[in-house]
């Protein structure tokens, strides 16, 4: 089983060695704890993505294959920085499983920092991973063209064929040894077109603030007002490559010129979000392809948090807190190879309907009276339906649940 982890319990576990050509899938989630977790070391207040700031928590690093089997899990501070992980964990995961110079590191842009993208290379590991809004703000300008882009061909899942997949776009450009890869997503058009249209609209309020400080005298040095104009660009940069500000000493007048041009360029890239890689050898859509399967590490920390029951934590003492966080790892392992088994023989189903349907595969306990003044007690399976049949075979499970078991019961004469 392809997994390994830093709990106590699993110092003796299956290390298999990790493939260069499969990409690795990093992500990190927190879960928190109910009580005060005075004597877990590891337990303490940070950024909170269940919503509970008040509670004590710890982080939980992940780290998956593109199926979406377990690789590694290491448990963090709870007032740990996204970024200050990576390679705490690459060393983790070196020692535990491999990891071959080539592989390909997958995380999301909360860790797309110089010094973590300068540790990725230092090891020899290739990467594909999210810009942060600001890069994507500042390499906009490279993409200052609707053409070259090319749809994604998005198939609708086989476990709900009516579904509607949104479109995607992507384009490619070379820079400095690296490829960006420049996604629209039609979902996030509208969402991204309002924080657009209400960052110009702040960048419009700041402009006419300084054009009032100088009108009204309060800004009078020529190399002062330069740096104000340099603070708007730098405050307001996806907006402001499409303002053409100058300033004339004479008339004391900054003027603003709209490009509605680039305006319009810059409406039709609303929706859009910018990846990174080193590899030269992936196309756009291949790398795209490989940065949405990080979903998957994101779909298990749901089912973890969930119907795996890893929140919130009621342990006080360190190792059952590992061994919790652990158990509720290796059960979403075998949720994944649930699905993976079932999926290899073209049964396209998730774990969620599986465990929905044999719910409905009920053990009864039937009760007869004997000749012997008794009661016999027979506790079996019901007979699986056929839905249930097809499930049990594809899974290797035998069709009865549980072995009858036979409880016989002589009744006590009453005693007066």
């Amino acid at each position: 089983m392809p997994y390994a982890c830093s709990s106590m319990v699993t110092k003796r576990e299956f290390l298999p060695t990790v493939k260069p050509e499969e990409p690795l899938l990093y992500d990190l989630t927190s879960t928190y704890f109910e009580g005060k977790a005075d004597f877990i070391p590891k337990a303490k207040r940070g950024y909170s993505r269940d919503h509970w700031p008040d509670c004590k928590q710890v982080v939980v690093g992940l780290v998956i294959g593109r199926e979406g089997f377990p690789r590694a899990h290491e448990i963090f501070e709870g007032n740990t920085q996204d970024r200050k992980t990576l390679a705490s964990m690459l060393d983790l995961l070196e020692k535990r499983v491999g990891l071959p110079k080539g592989s390909t590191i997958v995380v999301d842009r909360g860790m797309a920092h110089t010094e973590n993208i300068a540790e990725l290379q230092r090891r020899k590991l290739h990467y594909v991973v999210a810009a942060r809004q600001k890069e994507r703000d500042r390499l906009l300008a490279e993409f200052e063209t609707i053409d070259g882009f090319e749809e994604v061909i998005r198939q609708p899942s086989p476990r709900n064929p009516s579904q509607k997949k949104s479109s995607v776009r992507v384009k490619a450009h070379s820079i400095n040894n690296e490829t960006l890869i420049l996604c629209i997503s039609s979902e996030r058009v509208e969402k991204d077109r309002a924080i657009r249209v209400k960052q110009e609209e702040r960048f419009l309020r700041d402009l006419a603030k300084v054009q009032a400080r100088i009108q009204n005298g309060r800004l009078k040095n020529d190399v002062k007002i330069g740096e104000a104009i340099g603070r708007l660009k730098e405050r307001y940069l996806r907006v402001a490559r499409y303002h053409s500000l100058t300033f004339d000493a004479k008339t004391r007048q900054l003027k603003n010129e709209p490009d509605e041009e680039k305006r319009e360029v810059a409406a039709s890239l609303d929706g859009s979000y910018l990846l990174r890689t080193d590899r030269q050898d992936l196309s756009a859509e291949e790398a795209w392809r490989i940065y949405a399967s990080l979903t998957r590490a994101e779909n298990a920390f749901r089912c973890m948090k969930s119907p795996l029951s890893e929140r919130p934590i009621f342990h006080h003492l360190e190792h059952r807190v590992e061994s919790h966080i652990f158990l509720c790892v290796l059960a979403y392992h075998l949720l994944v190879a649930i699905e993976t088994t079932l999926l290899r023989q073209e049964i396209h189903t998730s774990w969620a309907t599986v465990r929905d349907l044999l719910a409905t595969h009920e053990i009864a306990t039937i009760v007869q009276p004997t000749d012997q003044n008794g009661v016999l007690r027979i506790r079996r399976s019901a007979t699986p339906e056929p839905d249930h049949r097809v499930l049990y075979e594809a899974l290797g499970v035998p069709m009865e649940i549980i072995r009858p078991v036979n409880t016989w019961e002589r009744n006590q004469p009453n005693s007066d």
